[in-house]
């Protein structure tokens, strides 16, 4: 697996969620703006939550355009000797468990397959960035929760 088969999930997930944000945007305006949710006294907020939700919907939308455009653009260095951002690390326990990380400026939390293993985004904001950056292949790191993993590879 290489940064260019990542960046290239991470870009078709993205495309998927943005997806579905403009359809929920678009649903939720509809709502607001249907002529029954027109108030009809001061307790009916249908309308009003409606609109709430219609302008949560537009602004996720506003955040995936803003992911997918960086993402898109990402230049992805090489050799790099320790972990900073763009980098993909492998992980490996001493049981042979393995952990696939990508350190990215945006997009904690995504979760993509590539080559039949996940690799999970990690911000920069992340405490396990923060316990990752400026390691070296080689160096040991002990993982909240999960213990002590080698670090087995870094690109």
């Amino acid at each position: 697996m290489n940064k260019s088969q990542v960046r290239e999930a991470i870009v078709e997930l993205l495309e998927s969620q943005l997806l579905h944000a403009q359809e929920a945007a678009n649903q939720a305006h509809d709502l607001a703006t249907h002529e029954q949710s027109v108030a009809e006294t001061q307790y009916d907020t249908v309308g009003l939550e409606a609109s709430y939700l219609a302008q949560g919907q537009s602004q996720r939308v506003i955040e995936l355009q803003a992911m997918l455009q960086w993402y898109r653009n990402l230049v992805l260095p090489d050799g790099l000797t320790k972990i900073q951002v763009n980098a993909l690390l492998t992980l490996e326990s001493a049981t042979s468990d393995t952990i696939h990380l990508f350190v990215g400026a945006q997009g904690g939390g995504l979760e993509v397959v590539v080559e039949g293993s996940a690799v999970m985004v990690i911000s920069l904001e992340a405490p396990l960035s923060k316990l990752l950056l400026g390691l070296e292949e080689g160096d040991d790191v002990n993982l909240p929760n999960k213990g002590v993993y080698e670090i087995a590879h870094i690109s």
